[in-house]
């Protein structure tokens, strides 16, 4: 797939809020429409409500996963596996690659090190890892 990464950095500097600049630009491959994507992200910025928790980014990658491998059961779920597996691949790609998953560590704020990632970066890191992991060839609900 070509990288939407471009696209994503553009809703941030339009104003959507880390979580919702990945899951918007990735909505229409998992069958959400953006303004839902837009607006069940809203509440996932800055580190989860303002509170400097999980990145914005990452929360909205992470919903992404579960948009790919739930299989929507109301009845009698069984795709918690998979979405816990995927959830779990993206969140160690990042925090490798990062060296933290949370906002205010990602920041430097209130820690002994500066800033380990700026917004935007985390943005394209986040992007980068939903592409190989969620959308890279093959299914990654069967993975």
């Amino acid at each position: 797939m070509e990288s939407r990464i471009e696209r994503a950095d553009e809703l941030h500097r339009k104003g959507y809020n880390c979580a919702q600049a990945v899951a918007c630009t990735y909505a229409d491959l998992v069958g959400v429409d953006e303004r839902e994507a837009f607006r069940s992200m809203e509440a996932f910025g800055r580190g989860m409500g303002g509170m400097r928790g999980t990145c914005g980014a990452l929360s909205g990658a992470v919903y992404l996963a579960g948009l790919v491998a739930s299989d929507g059961n109301l009845d009698k779920p069984a795709s918690k596996k998979t979405c816990y597996e995927l959830s779990q691949r993206i969140l160690a790609a990042f925090d490798d690659k990062n060296g933290s998953t949370t906002c205010h560590e990602l920041k430097g704020i209130d820690c002994d090190h500066g800033m380990l990632r700026s917004c935007p970066g985390c943005i394209a890191d986040a992007c980068e890892i939903v592409e190989s992991v969620l959308f890279s060839e093959g299914d990654a609900s069967e993975q």
